[in-house]
């Protein structure tokens, strides 16, 4: 269902529900599926640039609007507010660790939609700062081909535990370690310095071995963050392209 005005410009809006969850998702293109979840704090110009590009390269995307407002740009006080409702809202599992973000259900049942519409291989999808761990919970789903994982940032890395711990439930992660095992690649991104990300690199490579292909960029300035927006490296921007070519549109 299409819901009329409030969109961003060149984007269908409408209204997806699931596990007791609604969100607006903005979608755009055609091809094989790919669906961008946003950082904090929200869709801004800079994170529907890159969406736009993946639609460039023949994708249908998908956008969910989980928290802030759609076009607006950063600031100080917008990231603030949107980290505060991030923090209290039930639907994100912000400090606890060995758990499974609510969110993810509904993602994975909002890919697993997409899909019985457009049809392909599969789907990819990419998570930034908060939500970069949520792809990593999509690969639950033998649908899911192409999870991208850019400074993934759950649950806040306050101490050694929680800066290690990837944000999934005991049986999620045993689904993911043998999905990987089974071939399912998983792309990473961060900036060397990004304390946000904790250690959560060193537990990919240890759980997924050879399957997780990491993109360890060199800090230079400590507020690096955002890899594919705010402070975007356009390899990595490449990279990430071409792994999603390579996972959802194979040589035949």
């Amino acid at each position: 269902m299409t819901i009329a005005g409030a969109s961003l410009e060149g984007w269908d809006r409408s209204e997806f529900s699931a596990a007791g969850i609604t969100h607006d998702v903005h979608r755009r293109g055609s091809g094989p599926v790919v669906i961008v979840v946003h950082e904090i704090p929200g869709i801004t110009p800079r994170v529907q640039g890159f969406a736009e590009e993946v639609v460039d390269r023949g994708f249908t995307v998908a956008m969910p609007d989980l928290v802030g407002t759609p076009g607006r740009g950063p600031s100080r006080g917008y990231v603030a507010a949107s980290f505060a409702k991030v923090c209290i809202s039930s639907e994100f599992t912000t400090w606890a660790t060995g758990r499974t973000s609510p969110i993810v259900g509904w993602l994975r049942a909002l890919g697993r939609s997409l899909h019985a519409e457009v049809g392909g291989v599969g789907i990819g999808a990419i998570g930034m700062c908060f939500s970069g761990g949520f792809a990593l919970g999509m690969m639950v789903d033998d649908i899911m081909r192409a999870p991208v994982l850019s400074q993934p940032s759950l649950p806040i890395s306050a101490g050694e535990r929680r800066g290690g711990d990837l944000g999934l439930s005991p049986d999620d992660l045993e689904a993911v370690v043998h999905r990987a095992a089974a071939g399912c690649e998983v792309l990473g991104l961060r900036f060397t310095g990004d304390r946000m990300v904790g250690s959560r690199f060193s537990t990919l490579k240890n759980l997924l071995g050879d399957a997780f292909i990491a993109v360890e960029l060199p800090s230079s300035a400590p507020s690096d963050h955002s890899v594919l927006t705010e402070h975007r490296d356009d390899e990595s921007v490449g990279a990430v392209l071409d792994f999603l070519e390579r996972k959802l549109r194979p040589a035949t």
